[in-house]
């Protein structure tokens, strides 16, 4: 299965509640990780509503306590060592709230460890944060594309005051992302669901080639005039490539001023914007300055997200893009059970025939990380479990 969320007219924690709702995740699966990090102190119930005239799901979070509560994420990330979570959803939140800690600390200037969330810090954003995981988990998305993001105009009021919108903490967490004001003239993306959608999506662009199977629409609370203010989830399973079609445009720079620790995070936050792949190339350029090509395959429709994640993130002030044919094998993704857990397999065929099948080594080293086995082991264990029409002939 994979995944598209729409969130060209923003996204928050309810919509994307609301939207998990509306493509079939039972209201338990989002309620059950609720109550394994704050039980008996947030209730979930879905509404169904319309906004701009479409039909939707609004998630209501009704919350025992005050709505405000500080709390520092040092509390956070211990609430969540201990909370009865599955691992994958733990290590979600985890990873989100980690990015909610990194851009207030940069906005404040304050210790990660002493970030105050104020709002996201509140019950009602903790169960956003964490309900979002399990129902994205539940999904079973082997892959998470995310449009354009919203991200509104205006002013909003906040815990300091004032702030210009997009606020200063949704402009960080979404550093690198293809972003737009979109329809709204007041905030359209908050904290919370940048911080969500940062974490979970694995590329940035149109919808891509799927059978789609399940539909949601998550309702803001809000129903503005002149749009809808929903965000919609589309789940299903992947059309495979046909081989030898399509385009692909090759991006590359030279580089020779900036500090090589550096290059690892760009090649991450390129294939994350949607790269089909990224590399360096170590070059001599003129006067025996030593210096690197960088260079990505991007599909056509996101050669301006590439361009924008290398000028936002190295010291290249030009780039050149060519576009090229590619002859590419049909693909699937498929998973196996290794020690008791999954592990995704990419197979490639031609003409229905299987040429090669290999596992996910992401996959293979989280499996040896949580068996206690060897990379090595667990890699010969996933080989050894395909099935025999998965194996190359």
């Amino acid at each position: 299965m994979i995944g598209w969320i729409d969130a060209t007219a923003g996204a928050s924690g309810d919509m994307l509640l609301g939207a998990l709702l509306g493509a079939g995740v039972p209201l338990d699966v989002l309620q059950d990780a609720v109550d394994a990090l704050a039980p008996g102190e947030v209730r979930l119930a879905a509404e169904e509503v319309t906004r701009g005239g479409l039909a939707a799901v609004h998630c209501r979070v009704a919350v025992a306590a005050a709505p405000h509560t500080h709390r520092r994420w040092r509390e956070i990330s211990a609430t969540l060592d201990t909370a009865p979570l599955d691992d994958a959803v733990r290590e979600r939140a985890r990873a989100a709230f980690a990015r909610l800690a990194a851009a207030e600390a940069t906005v404040h200037r304050s210790p990660v460890d002493e970030v105050a969330f104020h709002e996201v810090g509140a019950l009602d954003s903790i169960a956003d944060v964490v309900g979002t995981c399990a129902g994205l988990t539940h999904l079973g998305l082997e892959r998470l594309t995310v449009s354009t993001i919203a991200v509104g105009s205006g002013r909003v009021r906040g815990a300091h005051g004032s702030l210009p919108v997009p606020v200063p903490a949704v402009v960080e967490l979404l550093r690198g992302v293809p972003t737009t004001s979109g329809p709204g003239s007041t905030e359209s993306c908050t904290p919370t669901g940048a911080a969500l959608l940062r974490t979970w999506s694995q590329g940035y662009g149109p919808q891509p080639p799927m059978v789609v199977e399940a539909v949601g629409v998550g309702a803001g609370g809000r129903d503005p005039s002149g749009h809808a203010n929903v965000l919609r989830l589309l789940a299903g399973h992947p059309v495979p490539d046909g081989a030898g079609t399509g385009q692909v445009v090759l991006v590359e720079t030279n580089v020779d001023d900036m500090d090589p620790r550096l290059w690892p995070s760009v090649l991450a936050d390129l294939l994350s914007a949607g790269a089909l792949d990224a590399w360096l190339t170590p070059i001599l350029m003129k006067k025996g300055r030593p210096a690197h090509v960088l260079s990505a395959l991007v599909p056509p429709d996101l050669l301006t997200a590439a361009a924008a994640v290398i000028f936002a993130t190295t010291s290249a002030i030009g780039l050149r893009h060519t576009t090229w044919e590619r002859d590419v094998l049909e693909r699937e993704i498929r998973s196996v059970t290794v020690h008791g857990h999954p592990v995704r397999v990419k197979i490639a065929r031609r003409d229905g025939r299987v040429l090669n099948a290999q596992p996910e080594y992401d996959d293979v080293e989280a499996v040896a990380r949580a068996s206690g086995r060897s990379p090595a082991g667990v890699l010969a264990a996933a080989l050894a479990a395909l099935p025999a029409d998965w194996r190359s002939l």
